[in-house]
């Protein structure tokens, strides 16, 4: 898929959205809490990484590793509110009022914030505003030790362990990201 999206092929972006499309979405959507943002988003990343295809350089990284990067930079920026928002239609607002959400998806995000509070909950304070502020708050490593006033290393490992206890919290529970 690197390759063919290299050469600018559509089926490169096609591979990449068919293998990455919902984890993408998932990513988005935990960053900005709406559906319609997040797909927005989304969308937008494939947009620009099929515009801009001839920038990936493997020896950085992987597709998914870049794909991801630029999403969640994507959803940073409407987070912070640097990207402009487009306006709706009058048909887009009516779809959306009619359009019923599944009742089984709600139950199941609810009961998965839930558990995801309750592992929050359970970190030692220093690991829980450092995860909240780099993903919740979308601040980087850098600025995260200046806000907190520790070293940047001292971050980058309340950030491992934490993130480790939450993994291993969700796993004992049955919660799959």
């Amino acid at each position: 898929m690197a390759a063919q999206l290299q050469r600018g092929e559509p089926s490169g972006v096609e591979g990449l959205y068919d293998k990455y499309g919902r984890l993408a979405y998932g990513l988005a959507y935990r960053v900005l809490s709406d559906r319609t943002a997040a797909e927005d988003v989304v969308q937008e990343a494939f947009l620009g990484l099929w515009r801009n295809s001839g920038s990936f350089d493997p020896s950085r990284g992987n597709v998914r590793g870049w794909l991801l990067s630029i999403v969640h930079n994507r959803a940073i920026d409407r987070l912070r509110g640097t990207t402009r928002l487009r306006k709706e239609t009058q048909i887009e607002i009516v779809e959306q009022v009619l359009e019923a959400p599944d009742t089984w998806e709600t139950v199941s995000i609810h009961l998965q914030q839930k558990q995801i509070r309750e592992g929050f909950a359970q970190l030692p304070e220093a690991q829980r505003q450092t995860l909240e502020l780099a993903y919740f708050g979308g601040y980087t490593h850098l600025e995260i030790a200046g806000r907190m006033g520790v070293p940047l290393g001292t971050v980058k490992g309340r950030m491992r362990m934490g993130l480790e206890k939450m993994r291993s919290f969700l796993q004992g529970r049955g919660v799959t990201a």
